[in-house]
């Protein structure tokens, strides 16, 4: 991963300082609520239901081990002692003192960490598959090139005030997408053409919230050089001539749509005539430089251990499950990607307490050369595990509640932090989460349902990605009472896809029921081989619903 040189880390502590000097300023009374406003926004900090909340930067979702360890060392001199995995690959603290905010800042530049633009109206974390790097199928690696973004991004100057907040995915898998490129303001599909070429597949005005909307491709092929070109040419027409006078139509998803397609490709490509050939293109040496970044760990000469697990897996059933599930393929014999999962019942999805983190440091450090990787779903992973030495790592996490087999089964749910924590939630999503994983607590019969991904949101701003889970929830107020409203057929894969409302919303102790009443027209319905989408865009909505409402 990209390691700081002394500019970085220049750059990271005189931040820090201007940071610590508008908190002194703001906490003074010298400077007003809506003049500190913008300047905590675009160094992490909320004001939340209950106290501030401070997100922090995980640039396309890496981290070393000593940074999780600085991390367990905030939340538990700073916080309450737990930290909690985004769905865009960062981490939050939901209860920092506003006075300390400046002096964990300082903490986390020591170890090459930061909060700059992880909120605000500017281009945010960079984010990508977690899987980069070490899987089979890939284009290339996107890391370096979300490295280029990030430094191209970060206090770019033109573009710290955009009118709304600004997200940017890369995906390089040709069979998957774990970065939901299609639901970003701007996707870059990593794809090469007839001529072998590498390039990009450009979506722009992909997003959820109160409007979602699967982003459409405006350039089936951009060359690799003309990367940030194209990017800055985008960002300009965006900030020409998106709307600044009602936030609620300010993202570029409404730009895009009123424009069509075609017309804003159009604009983007005049915009990109003019500045294509400007210093911003990159050269071959430029991207090398990046690349140099990302070399490969020292992987040892190994076998692939077939008939070692194939022994282990015999005599423990449990292992035999979480090999299945929580277990992937990856591109050196020997090796496995490992997802540790973050969803054991009773915990809230993502949360991570001090110790964890310290555990998760210890592993990585153990098993995985000291790196681990967030993903989209709030889980944590160790990315070059031994073969030989799963079982042993098995045993170790299990205990510490990271082995559950429950990765992308109905339980491995995708939840904000809703209501217990957001000033702008309508409901609590925690509550709901953890009553559904109650509710479908045997192992066999997920795995007998297959592949379903469950996403909460607490409100219309879609933390949780309700709109593109297969089945979605979305908290909201009925004259101060909470209700939830179910969405079904979304998808954040290759397919993308909104999913449609079923009806009218539910009480909160009424979900499990519902979502157990969804399960059963879908194992009625359902084919051998289709997964719960398969069978939802087969039979439609209509049998849902008149088992739900029946």
């Amino acid at each position: 991963m990209y390691v700081y040189d002394e500019h970085d880390q220049q750059l990271a502590a005189e931040r820090v300082a201007q940071f610590r000097d508008q908190t002194e300023r703001a906490l003074a009374g010298e400077l007003a609520e809506d003049e500190f406003l913008p300047l905590r926004l675009q160094n992490g900090l909320y004001i939340q239901r209950l106290a501030p909340m401070l997100r922090i930067c995980v640039p396309y979702g890496m981290m070393r081990s000593d940074q999780l360890r600085r991390l367990a060392r905030v939340t538990r001199d700073y916080d309450k002692g737990y930290a909690h995995f985004t769905t865009r690959q960062n981490v939050q603290l939901n209860w920092p003192a506003l006075e300390d905010v400046p002096d964990i800042l300082a903490e986390l530049a020591e170890v090459e960490m930061h909060a700059n633009q992880t909120s605000g109206n500017c281009i945010r974390n960079t984010t990508t598959d977690q899987f980069s790097g070490v899987q089979s199928d890939e284009i290339a690696d996107p890391r370096p090139y979300c490295e280029i973004i990030r430094q191209w991004s970060t206090f770019h100057p033109e573009f710290a005030f955009l009118p709304r907040k600004f997200k940017v995915a890369v995906n390089a898998s040709e069979h998957t997408d774990r970065a939901a490129i299609q639901v970003h303001d701007i996707g870059l599909q990593m794809v090469r053409n007839n001529a072998g070429e590498l390039g990009f597949r450009v979506h722009v005005g992909g997003g959820l919230g109160r409007t979602p909307m699967v982003g459409p491709v405006i350039r089936e092929f951009l060359p690799e050089l003309d990367l940030l070109t194209y990017l800055e040419a985008v960002l300009r027409v965006y900030n020409r001539y998106g709307r600044r006078d009602n936030k609620f139509k300010a993202r570029i998803k409404i730009l895009v749509k009123a424009l069509t397609p075609e017309g804003f490709a159009e604009k983007v490509e005049a915009e990109w005539a003019h500045i294509r050939d400007s210093p911003t293109r990159l050269t071959r040496d430029a991207i090398e430089r990046i690349q140099g970044y990302f070399t490969e760990p020292d992987y040892a000469a190994l076998e692939n251990a077939t008939d070692l697990l194939a022994s282990q897996r015999f005599e423990h059933r449990s292992f035999d499950q979480w090999l299945t599930h929580n277990v992937d393929t990856h591109k050196k014999p020997g090796y496995a990607i490992v997802t540790l999962t973050m969803k054991k019942t009773g915990t809230p999805p993502g949360d991570v307490t001090d110790r964890q983190l310290e555990q998760i440091a210890d592993l990585a450090d153990e098993y995985s050369f000291g790196e681990i990787r967030v993903t989209h779903h709030q889980n944590v992973v160790l990315a070059d595990v031994r073969q030989d030495r799963l079982l042993e790592l098995w045993r170790a996490i299990t205990p510490m509640g990271f082995g559950t087999a429950n990765l992308n089964t109905l339980t491995d749910v995708i939840c904000c932090p809703g209501g217990d924590f957001c000033a702008l939630a309508n409901a609590k999503s925690i509550p709901v989460a953890e009553a559904i994983q109650r509710k479908f607590d045997d192992l066999d019969y997920l795995y007998d349902l297959g592949n379903i991904d469950l996403n909460i949101s607490g409100c219309m701003n879609a933390c949780g990605h309700h709109h593109v889970g297969n089945i979605g929830v979305l908290g909201v107020d009925k004259k101060g009472e909470e209700f939830y409203q179910i969405s079904l057929g979304g998808s954040s894969h290759h397919d993308a896809s909104i999913g449609k409302i079923l009806g009218p919303s539910f009480a909160r102790n009424e979900m499990p029921e519902v979502i157990a009443k969804i399960i059963d027209v879908f194992v009625d319905k359902r084919t051998e081989e289709e997964t719960f989408l398969d069978t939802y865009r087969r039979v439609g909505i209509d049998p849902f619903k008149e088992r739900v409402y029946a």
